[in-house]
C-alpha cells in the first residue's frame, strides 16, 4: 500500500537510528511504524497483513514436506529424503543447521512445482527467509506472532535495499536476491533471538558483507539450480550473522554504507553472470546438454 505526498519516519538505517533514540522500539515495531505511514493504516491492520503472508507460507510448507510432484523441472523433490536422512540420523551435524536446510528445501520445491509462495524479496531467493525464520521458530518452540514480528523486521531490511539498490538479479547478480535475502533473514533470525535495534541491522550488514559479489548463472534458465545451493548457503549465513551480532562482533560498516557498496559492486559485475545464462555455470557442458534436453 502506498499514498501520495507520504511522510515517511525513515528510509535507510541511519534515519531509523535517529528516529528511535527516545523511542526505544523494537525493530519490528519500527517496521509496523513505516508501514503503518506508508499505507495509511494501523499497526494493527499491518501487524494483521503480515500474519495472512505468515500463514500463506506455513501452508505451503506443510504441504511441500509431504513431496511436490511437476514435470517441467530439473530438480525432483529431494527434501523428502534429506528429512528420512535426518531422522534416521544419517546427517553430520543435526539440530536447527540441517532443519533450516530441510525448510528451505521444502520451499524452493514448491515454487518450482508452480506452488504458492511469497517472493521475499524474490521468487528465486522466496525460500531461504521464510525456511530460516520458520525453522529456527519451530526449534525454538515460539507462537506464530514471533514469526510474524522476525518477518516484519526482515521487511525492513528490504525497504532499506529497495530505497538505495535493487532486488534484481539482472542488474546486480544474485547478491540482488539471494544476498539480500540473507540480509534479510539475518536481522529476522536476530530479532528471533532477542536482538535490540542496533544488532538487527548489524546481523543485516554482517549478511550482505558475506555475500558481495554473488553471480547469478542459472542453469537451463530455471531458478532451480544453483539457485537451491545458493539459498541454502544464504540462510546459514544469515544464522551465523545474526549469532555474530547477539554476541556483539563488530561488523565494522554501518549497513547503510554496506548497501552503497553491494549496489556498486553488483551494477559492476559482468552481464554474463547476471541473470543471462551466458556465463558461469550456465555455460558448462553438462549445464548445455541439461538445457537442450528441458527446453
Amino acid at each position: 500500500l502506498s499514498v501520495k505526498e507520504t511522510e515517511l519516519p525513515f528510509v535507510t538505517a541511519e534515519e531509523l537510528t535517529r528516529f528511535n533514540v527516545e523511542k526505544n522500539r523494537e525493530i519490528w515495531q519500527l517496521a509496523l511504524r513505516y508501514e503503518s505511514m506508508r499505507g495509511n493504516i494501523s499497526e494493527e491492520q499491518v501487524f494483521k497483513m503480515m500474519e495472512d503472508i505468515v500463514d500463506v507460507l506455513l501452508v505451503s510448507l506443510e504441504q511441500g514436506k509431504k513431496g511436490t510432484k511437476y514435470k517441467d523441472r530439473i530438480l525432483h523433490d529431494q527434501s523428502v529424503n534429506y528429512k528420512k536422512l535426518h531422522n534416521q540420523g544419517d546427517l553430520i551435524g543435526g539440530g536447527l543447521h540441517n532443519q533450516i536446510t530441510h525448510y528451505v528445501s521444502v520451499f524452493m520445491e514448491v515454487k518450482s512445482s508452480m506452488g504458492v509462495i511469497v517472493a521475499a524479496p524474490t521468487a528465486g531467493s522466496c525460500a531461504l527467509l521464510p525456511g530460516a525464520v520458520f525453522a529456527t521458530s519451530h526449534f525454538l518452540n515460539l507462537p506464530k506472532a514471533e514469526m510474524v514480528k522476525a518477518m516484519l523486521t526482515a521487511g525492513l531490511i528490504g525497504v532499506f535495499v529497495a530505497e538505495k539498490s535493487t532486488f534484481s538479479a539482472e542488474v546486480a547478480g544474485c547478491m540482488a536476491e539471494c544476498g539480500v535475502g540473507s540480509g534479510m533473514a539475518a536481522a529476522a533470525l536476530c530479532q528471533l533471538g532477542g536482538g535490540n535495534v542496533q544488532q538487527c541491522l548489524g546481523a543485516a550488514s554482517f549478511a550482505l558483507q558475506n555475500t558481495m559479489g554473488m553471480v547469478c548463472d542459472p542453469i537451463a534458465n530455471r531458478v532451480e539450480a544453483p539457485c537451491l545451493g545458493k539459498n541454502i548457503m544464504a540462510a546459514h549465513n544469515a544464522l551465523a550473522c545474526a549469532n555474530m551480532a547477539l554476541a556483539s562482533y563488530d561488523h565494522l560498516i554501518p549497513l547503510d554504507e554496506v548497501i552503497a557498496a553491494f549496489d556498486k559492486v553488483g551494477r559492476s559485475l559482468p552481464r554474463e553472470v547476471r541473470c543471462t545464462a551466458l556465463g558461469g555455470l550456465s555455460v558448462t557442458p553438462t549445464a548445455i546438454k541439461i538445457d537442450k534436453i528441458i527446453n
